[in-house]
């Protein structure tokens, strides 16, 4: 399961922004993997920098030498579908002009009414050469931009017309603007820069933390942001809708050492494994966490059920999404990317195993026969979010409902099927439960339950 992309923006005169901008989206890189890019406004024109890659691949001391500016937006992303052209093509931030004057736009999220906005500029006579959403909002905020001729009333007119999930940033030669979708289904928060040097935006405030931003409030859902020499001015492009926030997060998504809604995300971690101890005990030796979102959970569930907690289970850090693919006969040898066990710790022990959700079921299989081999003599999952049963369309990377192993097979199927001695998925109850921290009710679960905001 994937998180598609995570953007970034910074408005700060006289500041090297491009490197702020590179510092945030490495701190923001977990959100996507595929490509990044940064676009910044000098006053005079809209410059952009983009390409296939993590971070530290896109960029170098010359191409951040070369965007020098007073705003810049950033953006890193996943993409679920198309070939390596098609990704270059779809990074952002995508670029555009009213009449002449440029700007930029980077997008986390989806837009459920893709088809019918591509339809209606296709009949205007638009050129996409993605065609992803997030290249048609951009077109859609430079058409609307025309026929109001200000540009923060061109974006109020776009978001009455784009459906879906939506956090996004602007960079103009002279503003920074932000605004989100009227459910606040996607994050974005406002961070200020010491001594009054600027303002920050960002998917999560991981990013606001690495440029030494103080985190000043959350993005409302539906409002424009736009930040100038003339200061910081917001206005409501559209109505607040019920707030749906995507509860999954606190479960995966996000970094742990991030804070959404007032809930910091360690906590929340921590709190999923605490209930699932308590909504589904066993009796065993260890409790391992899969790194590195079910760490925290693991860390929770040994505390409150007293069964001690170990690392037996190794992370490859530097291994990220790549187009290096191993051959069917490394397969065959059992080559492990990502995650190694520790056979001096697991042999022998009866284990409780934390990992954040089970979506098609592969992983879950794969870990559970890794353990065994490395000596386990009992192995006991526990899922820190309920089961997935329908797909996201508001920009997660899940497959079609057939191929959610949840949605096709009872717990008991699936526990046979991965080899596991029990399985346990935490409540639906008990995950709200622990992330009763965060300052409003509303949630997306759309994924656990079928009940979609939009």
């Amino acid at each position: 399961m994937h998180e598609e992309c995570g953007v970034f923006g910074v408005w700060a005169p006289g500041q090297d922004v491009a490197r702020m901008t590179c510092f945030g989206l490495q701190a923001l890189q977990h959100r996507g993997q595929e490509s990044a890019g940064i676009a910044v406004g000098d006053g005079r024109t809209v410059r952009v920098k983009k390409d296939l890659g993590l971070v530290t691949q896109v960029f170098d001391e010359p191409s951040l030498a070369a965007l020098e500016g007073s705003a810049a937006i950033g953006h890193v992303r996943y993409s679920t579908s198309g070939s390596k052209e098609d990704g270059r093509m779809a990074s952002q931030p995508h670029r555009a002009a009213i009449d002449d004057v440029p700007f930029a736009l980077a997008h986390n999220g989806t837009l459920t009414n893709t088809e019918a906005l591509r339809q209606r500029l296709d009949e205007q006579g638009a050129s996409l050469l993605a065609g992803t959403d997030s290249e048609i909002a951009t077109q859609i905020i430079a058409r609307t931009t025309l026929q109001t001729h200000h540009l923060r009333e061109g974006i109020a007119a776009a978001m009455d017309q784009m459906q879906g999930a939506y956090a996004m940033v602007v960079c103009t030669a002279e503003a920074l603007y932000a605004f989100r979708d009227p459910f606040g289904l996607r994050p974005l928060c406002l961070g200020k820069l010491p001594d009054g040097q600027g303002w920050v935006v960002s998917s999560e405030t991981c990013g606001l933390d690495i440029v030494g931003a103080a985190f000043a409030r959350e993005v409302a859902p539906g409002e424009i942001l736009r930040i100038s020499a003339e200061g910081l001015a917001s206005c409501q492009g559209t109505p607040a809708a019920p707030r749906a926030s995507c509860i999954f997060e606190y479960v995966y998504f996000a970094r742990p050492d991030s804070t959404i809604d007032g809930q910091n995300v360690y906590g929340a971690r921590q709190s999923c494994g605490r209930l699932l101890a308590q909504e589904a005990p066993v009796e065993a030796d260890l409790v391992l966490g899969v790194p590195d979102s079910g760490v925290p959970a693991a860390l929770g569930f040994a505390q409150e059920s007293g069964i001690p907690y170990a690392d037996g289970i190794v992370k490859n850090r530097y291994v990220g999404r790549t187009f290096i693919q191993p051959t069917q006969e490394m397969r065959q040898l059992g080559i492990r990317l990502k995650l190694n066990p520790l056979p001096d710790v697991i042999s022998g022990q009866r284990l409780v195993v934390i990992d954040d959700s089970v979506v098609r079921g592969n992983t879950s299989r794969k870990l559970v026969a890794m353990l065994r081999a490395a000596g386990a003599k009992e192995v006991h999952l526990r899922i820190t979010s309920p089961e997935i049963l329908w797909p996201c369309y508001y920009g997660i990377d899940t497959d079609t409902r057939e191929q959610l192993i949840a949605a096709n097979k009872t717990v008991e199927e699936m526990r046979q099927w991965m080899g596991a001695d029990s399985l346990a998925f935490l409540s639906l109850e008990g995950l709200r439960k622990a992330v009763s921290g965060v300052e409003h009710p509303g949630f997306c679960d759309a994924c656990f339950t079928g009940r979609y905001p939009v």
